[in-house]
């Protein structure tokens, strides 16, 4: 039993130009020819043809389709939608990732400042790395243990609402000396001493690191305002003078 070339057309929801084109490069190739060179595919040929659309939607070049198509391997054809699966799931994962970094943004600052974010995505060439500034042990440490913007755990939420505490206390005035300012300064202590496990040597690297604006870009970690870093800084002199 064969079918025309527009009954083909319908059932896979394509051109009679792509079924044309197709015979031309030697794809898929009619069985039967009618009067006037009309086209009739039977069975084994739609089955050949229904190869060439699914390997078509993983966006491999119609010469490498031929190849597969030719080998007639299941398992090549596997293969191949297996790899085509993988990268559209690394790809989806990173924008989950960079869409969890907006909202997080958008959390803080209430509005997306996008040359900051366009610098978190493509991060700028770097003049320094982590090595830099970091042993192995200390780097292993702090990509294991710090909040990453682009993750919705709760270390990060805690830390982004530390923050937003702060910028709290800039906005309606409340000193660095007050009490609010030291429960701040309190429940930072407690979250440094879950993220750095209680070396203070590791806490006091990294801060040198965040308090610079500078050494924070090279580092491609979010940005924080100077505001909130001399609030920190001021709240934690007046505990250490108590």
């Amino acid at each position: 039993m064969h079918i025309s070339s527009g009954e083909l057309a319908k059932r896979f929801k394509v051109s009679i130009r792509t079924i044309r084109y197709y015979d031309q490069i030697g794809l898929v190739h009619p069985s039967k020819l009618g009067e006037g060179g009309k086209r009739f595919y039977s069975a084994e040929d739609c089955l050949i043809f229904e190869k060439v659309i699914l390997l078509k939607s993983l966006a491999l070049p119609l010469e490498e389709i031929k190849r597969i198509v030719k080998d007639e391997s299941t398992e090549t054809i596997l293969l191949a939608q297996k790899l085509h699966l993988e990268e559209q799931l690394v790809n989806t994962q990173k924008s989950i990732a960079q869409t969890t970094s907006l909202l997080h943004i958008l959390k803080l600052e209430g509005t997306i400042n996008w040359e900051d974010l366009i610098s978190l995505i493509v991060p700028p060439a770097q003049n320094k790395t982590w090595s830099s500034f970091f042993s192995m042990e200390e780097q292993e440490t702090l990509h294991e243990r710090l909040p990453k913007m682009n993750q919705d755990n709760l270390s990060t939420k805690k830390w982004i609402n530390l923050i937003k505490r702060i910028e709290r206390c800039i906005q309606e005035d409340i000193a660095p000396g007050s009490e609010h300012a030291k429960l701040i300064m309190e429940d930072m202590e407690i979250l440094s001493e879950e993220t750095f496990q209680g070396d203070q040597k590791l806490v006091n690297k990294f801060w040198e690191v965040r308090r610079s604006q500078e050494s924070s870009s090279d580092l491609n970690l979010y940005p924080i305002r100077q505001e909130i870093i001399d609030f920190i800084e001021k709240a934690d002199t007046i505990i250490q003078e108590q």
